[in-house]
């Protein structure tokens, strides 16, 4: 393999996996003869971290609460998890990839897992919204960028 060859940037995506899941259903049987349509609340967050040089991993986590006024029909928590290669890459350009393209290839393996477990927790599918992950990260940078302007002042 040439020099060159070697230092071509790499992406790739090894695994992907759920990581954690888990279901309650705190009212069970009772809540399944509740007639409204619940109040849904969904939380979601990603994190990367490295496995090893050039090799990272990569979570996109959800937390839906479905609630009938105070009183929880359901919760869902799910954990997405990839492992992505990411080499011969500039260091600035690492977390837009771990931050923005990495969710964006997780989060339809991960939409897909919340509506199968709410279906087979005797619910309504839940359909996640489209999430665009490139402004959530330019948010959570204008925030970071604020709040380091706010402790140095």
């Amino acid at each position: 393999m040439t020099e060159a060859a070697q230092n071509q940037p790499v992406f790739s995506m090894d695994k992907i996996y759920v990581k954690d899941i888990s279901l309650e259903i705190p009212h069970a049987p009772q809540i399944f003869l509740e007639r409204e349509s619940p109040q849904i609340d969904v939380q979601l967050h990603s994190q990367a971290a490295a496995i090893e040089q050039g090799v990272f991993e990569v979570t996109v986590t959800t937390t839906v609460t479905a609630k009938l006024g105070e009183k929880v029909m359901f919760l869902i928590e799910a954990k997405q998890a990839g492992i992505f290669q990411v080499r011969n890459v500039a260091d600035e350009e690492i977390e837009p990839i771990l931050a923005v393209m990495c969710p964006n290839i997780l989060f339809p393996y991960l939409r897909e897992v919340v509506s199968d477990v709410s279906v087979r927790g005797g619910f309504a599918p839940v359909m996640l919204n489209p999430i665009n992950f490139d402004v959530l990260y330019q948010q959570n940078k204008q925030q970071q960028a604020q709040a380091a302007a706010a402790t140095t002042h």
